[in-house]
Parts: C-alpha cells; structure tokens; sequence
C-alpha cells in the first residue's frame, strides 16, 4: 500500500510540473488591475499647476515601454513604479479651459510575476477657464448719439473703477421713493452710491397714484452726489380693452410680433407707452440728470430650462428675435425723440444669448441673481457673461439673499455696481431681517473699501 500511494503521488508532482512547465510567460488570463487612485477621472476646474496622480494595483509590477503613458493635449511626464504603485507626475503649466486625457496603454506596465501587461486605463480632466481681465479696447463711448456729457462721465468713472471698486445701490420700494437707501443710511451711516427707480406704475392705476412727472425725488438724489437708475416693469392691457395690465406673462395675451406690427391694439399700446416714458425721461434730461437705464429684463425667464417653460414677462414671450425688435425700437424711438441721457443695461441670464439686441443698442450687461450664498460660486458666472462681452462692463443689477459682496469679490466676480432688490416692510430698523440684504450684510459691504458709497463718487456734473 505505501509503494502505491508513492507512486501515486510522484505521478501527481510531474503532471504539475509538466502542466506547469507548458503555460507560456506573459500569458496570464488576469492581468494587473488598478484598485485605488488619487485622482477622480472626470475632474473639472483644475489648477493649471504641475500634480502627481498615483495610482495603486492588486498586484506588484514592473516598467514595461513607459513610453505608452502619455497625456493628450501632450505635457511633460514623470513616471516610477515602485512594488504596486504608479507615480505619475505632470511636471509642465497646464492651459486654461482644456480637455485633458491622461493613458496607460497595454504593455507601459508588465505583471511582475508573469510579465503579463497591464489593462489599459484612462483619466479625463478639464481645467478651469480663463480669468476675465477688463479689456485694452473697451467700448468707452454711450451707445447713444451725441450722449449727454454728466452721462459719458459717469460711464468713464465706472470703467476707470471696473475690476477695482464696485459702487453701491438700493432699489426703491415698489417705484418711486429712496425708502432703501434711507434704511442703509439710518444705520450704517452710509448712502448706496445709486438710486434705482421703477416706472412700473405708469399709465397702470386709473387714480394715478403714483406721480412721476413729480421728479423731486430724483433731483434731489442727483443734488446729493448720487447716481439715477430706473428700470421698468412694463404693464399692459392684458386683452383688448380690458383695465386689467400686467407685465408677467400668465394670463396675458399681450404680443410683441403683433405690437411691431402697424394697426394691431398692441401696437397703438406700445406706441404710446413709449411716447408717455420718453416724456418721463426727457424730464429728467430737461434738469441735467443722466439714467443707468435696464429695461425689459430677464427677457427669458424659463424659455431654456429642461422642461420648455415660458418666459416670465411679455417682452420676451414671443422668443429672441421680437424681443430685440422691441428693444431696438424702443431705443430708435427714444433717439428719435432726442433722448441722450441714458447708459443702456441688458439683462442675461447665461443662457439667453440669442436675445442680446447687440452691441449698438448696449452700454453695459448685468446679471440677476438670488438665493446664492456660496462665494465661490460667483466667479464662474461673472466670467461666463465676461466672457460673451469682452468690451462691456459687467453688473451685478439684482441680487438678494447672496454671499457678502466683498467674499464674492475676493473670488473674482468684480461687478461694476450691485443693487439688494428691496424688502416690502416698513421696519426700519437695524434688527429687521431683510429678505435680501440686511443691515449686517450692508455693513460689512461698507467696511469694504472697494465699495463704493454716494459720499466716494466725484461729481458728474
């Protein structure tokens, strides 16, 4: 029996070792397989500085034809293998705005034991965009014919500040009033540097209740050092005859294709709601008062959003190209009119491009934005409308609930001026928890000497 069970086991050894002497070098079924990295394929926003990746396998391995690791657009390498790890190491500035693939092709890296080649393996990084830095051939003269002279030289001091100081505003409470920069001022001991006033009410309310031709408010502003703005929500009848006007989009069949077109209601209504604001304007005109003009804004509301939504306002219902009609005829008429105070302000919401009326019909263009509290997050956008208008400034215009301006510009985002949206609340005090931008956050604004208030502007007259 112990003779048998020798030879039994000495035949079992040399099939072994024959089966064994039989398989090939470098054949191995399973190759070397990366289980961990340093790096997440798919990264964005990199640095443009040289970094390592390492990359750790389940098994040891040894340099095979290391030229078979390569990084496309090509940079410098350095590569060391040591037991189961890969030390990759681009050792050249990366380029802004790039998409980078960096490739471990089959035979860079050889199975230790067997000499068997690595699977291939590939990582995909972009890096982060260009900085905006203010142009050398900026757009320095008003898109208006022979502009008024206190306009041009506010538009010069806002382009000698762009990209170093970045001027306050407050918004009027509903239309007509400084209510917001009096609160600002009540307690931070600092005006805004702008007003900004809205003619949402004009040739809206039977009883009138709001009278703009009564521009005191406005001169006295301008007399006090301050900068004028005014937008406008533009009401209208929201049907044929009908007392009801509204500027929002639901439940109103108002059209501008049909209001660019000669004999429809809308037309007879869009004409003379411009004719009535360029008289509102002219008055100001008349008393030497300039205008940071933004009308028709946010013209795309929900137009390119993933479920198709509508825009928000009429103006821009009937899509991009009756919206730059309507902007272009507004200011034709106002030019016609002989109006030359105002620095026109265009609204973008990032996406809605094919809606800018054009460079000749724009001054600056600006961006609204709420309910953003992250810093970080402002650059980006900045940079994107920066970007799409390399001679324009560019303008915080509307903001509410937001990062303190100052974080916002340690990140990059240099607005040219901000304005909180106003809080409809007669609390004037201190304490009051402003909707979007309370008493702390405008103190901190103003401890900023970048910012600007009404007291730190030269005089434009």
């Amino acid at each position: 029996m112990k003779l048998l069970k020798s030879l039994s086991l000495l035949l079992l050894v040399t099939v072994v070792m024959a089966c064994a002497e039989e398989e090939p070098i470098g054949t191995s079924e399973i190759n070397p397989e990366v289980t961990s990295s340093s790096f997440t394929s798919g990264a964005t926003d990199l640095s443009l500085e040289p970094f390592e990746i390492k990359l750790l396998f389940n098994r040891a391995v040894v340099e095979g034809d290391m030229s078979k690791i390569t990084l496309s657009p090509a940079k410098a390498l350095e590569t060391s293998v040591q037991n189961t790890s890969l030390r990759i190491a681009i050792t050249e500035e990366l380029d802004y705005e790039t998409d980078y693939t960096l490739r471990i092709a089959a035979g860079a890296l050889l199975d230790k034991s067997t000499s068997g080649e690595n699977v291939e393996y590939t990582i995909h990084f972009r890096t982060k965009d260009k900085p905006y830095t203010p142009p050398t051939d900026p757009t320095t003269t008003l898109v208006m014919p022979n502009a008024m002279p206190a306009a041009q030289r506010i538009y010069d001091y806002l382009w000698e500040s762009y990209g170093e100081k970045c001027l306050s505003g407050a918004m009027a409470k509903v239309a007509w009033n400084i209510d917001e920069a009096q609160w600002v001022y009540n307690n931070t001991g600092k005006w805004p540097a702008m007003a900004t006033f809205d003619y949402i009410h004009l040739d809206y309310s039977p009883t009138n209740w709001i009278d703009y031709t009564n521009t005191a408010v406005a001169e006295d502003w301008w007399e006090a050092g301050g900068i004028v703005s005014a937008g406008w929500h533009w009401n209208v009848p929201v049907s044929e005859g009908s007392s009801t006007h509204a500027f929002y989009t639901d439940n109103n069949s108002f059209s501008v294709k049909r209001a660019l077109r000669e004999g429809t209601w809308e037309n007879e209504v869009m004409k003379s709601d411009l004719a009535e604001m360029a008289d509102m304007l002219l008055l100001l005109q008349d008393k030497g008062i300039p205008v940071v003009w933004r009308p028709l804004h946010e013209a795309a509301g929900n137009i390119y959003e993933p479920w198709h939504g509508t825009a928000w306002f009429w103006w821009g219902n009937d899509g991009a190209e009756a919206y730059r009609e309507l902007w272009r005829t507004m200011f034709d008429y106002f030019v016609e009119r002989g109006i030359n105070n105002l620095i026109w302000v265009w609204t973008t919401q990032l996406n809605d491009m094919e809606f800018y009326p054009g460079d000749e019909y724009v001054d600056m263009v600006s961006r609204d934005i709420y309910n953003v509290t992250n810093a970080s997050e402002y650059p980006n956008q900045w940079q994107s409308v920066a970007q799409h208008f390399p001679h324009k400034m560019i303008t915080l215009s509307e903001m509410g609930n937001v990062a303190y301006i100052g974080d916002q510009l340690d990140a990059g985002a240099m607005w040219s001026y901000f304005m909180p949206w106003y809080d409809n609340n007669n609390n004037f005090t201190a304490a009051y928890k402003h909707m979007h931008a309370d008493i702390a956050w405008w103190r901190k604004a103003f401890e900023d000497s970048r910012v600007i208030s009404r007291d730190e502007l030269p005089s434009f007259k």
